[in-house]
């Protein structure tokens, strides 16, 4: 394999490409209007892609280009965390804003075009050699941050352009085979949910959740005691692992107990472990399957019984009294069978993804440094998205 040298990230850059975040003083809560410039803070770095357009807050156009002009982010600039959840890397989109302002806590990199491909740093970036050399040079007083000066000196393996495109169009086809998979399971959900509502309104009957399922409470299970094996652990946010033990006796609804997810409702695809933030459901009336049962608990508004307490959760009982409406019989047979291959398609999506996530991330170190040749990962992943 060919041996690969490093650079510095800095000189990927353009002249004065690297920057930090304003000054606390230039941005605050009071700068933030309804509409305008969008900041980009880490939750928009902290999703399976190269960006997530969520939770924005903006400033206005004056303010962005009076006073934050030097703190802006244009598409394709690559952003990382500064300071908080270390690591957390993006690509800035192209749509469907034409400029952003970084917050404080996040540095910028707009890339020479003729050194590097964007795409190329963020997957450097995801290499979790990189995520550990960060950690290790992290200043730990207070709150643990790195600088401009951290960032700009670390190692980027120096592959030719054409090789640092090919690397990142063999990574991107994964991830896009990924997101593909994600849109067809949850579309299949929110198909499900329409078909529930669309059958309660042919014929509906007033229940109680108690009158056609329980409640059971999850069992603690904490990390160091989990085994290795191939149950699914699961909590108020779904899977939170794998152990070697079920506490189920079949697949089922998960219901969030507490926590900031309680009243999530979540699909444990087969026989699995609920640990103590959640209940498993079983369905008790005839005529509902385990699967139907999914839909009308997450479409039953459970969220809406969150306590006051410091940390919110869900009292059974009150759960079990709750109201709902639910198709009579003949309606709810039909969803019986439509809910169990929505649920199938989603579960088989779900799986794909994580064959192709794990293909990935076994790729990913390798290429970048340069253990794998481009062809051999290309036939690698062909194969697996074909």
């Amino acid at each position: 394999m060919r041996h690969v040298v490093t650079r510095p990230l800095k000189e990927f850059s353009v002249p004065k490409g690297l920057v930090g975040g304003p000054f606390g003083s230039n941005l605050g809560k009071a700068d933030y209007t309804e509409t305008g410039v969008p900041v980009i803070r880490g939750q928009n770095l902290s999703g399976r892609g190269f960006f997530s357009h969520r939770d924005y807050v903006y400033v206005s156009e004056e303010k962005a280009s009076e006073d934050l002009s030097r703190n802006l982010a244009l598409p394709n600039d690559v952003v990382f965390t500064q300071r908080g959840t270390l690591g957390q890397v993006g690509i800035v989109p192209t749509l469907p804003y034409e400029r952003y302002v970084i917050s404080q806590s996040q540095m910028r990199l707009r890339v020479d075009k003729s050194q590097a491909d964007a795409r190329y740093i963020y997957y450097c970036f995801r290499d979790p050699a990189m995520v550990a050399r960060i950690h290790a040079r992290a200043i730990t007083t207070g709150v643990p941050h790195i600088n401009l000066g951290i960032l700009s000196d670390l190692p980027i393996p120096d592959h030719p352009l054409h090789v640092q495109q090919a690397i990142a169009e063999v990574l991107c086809s994964l991830d896009d085979k990924i997101a593909v998979n994600e849109q067809i399971a949850s579309a299949s959900l929110a198909l499900g949910g329409a078909l529930l509502e669309e059958a309660t309104r042919q014929d509906p009957l007033n229940s109680v959740v108690g009158d056609i399922a329980e409640l059971v409470y999850g069992k603690s299970l904490p990390e160091p005691k989990r085994r290795s094996g191939d149950t699914p652990v699961f909590g108020c946010t779904g899977q939170v692992g794998w152990h070697d033990t079920s506490l189920t006796s079949s697949c089922g609804p998960v219901v969030g107990r507490k926590g900031a997810n309680a009243g999530h409702v979540s699909w444990m695809s087969r026989p699995g472990w609920v640990i103590d933030t959640a209940f498993y459901a079983r369905p008790t009336a005839s005529g509902i399957s385990i699967e139907a049962l999914y839909f009308v608990l997450d479409s039953a508004g459970l969220k809406s019984l969150l306590g006051d307490s410091a940390v919110p959760g869900i009292n059974r009982d009150l759960a079990l009294r709750h109201r709902i409406r639910i198709p009579s019989a003949q309606p709810m047979q039909r969803f019986c069978h439509q809910a169990r291959d929505l649920l199938n398609v989603a579960v088989q999506a779900g799986t794909e993804n994580g064959t192709l996530a794990a293909l990935r991330d076994t790729l990913l170190p390798r290429l970048i440094a340069g253990k794998i040749h481009v062809k051999d990962a290309e036939r690698v992943v062909e194969d697996a998205t074909s």
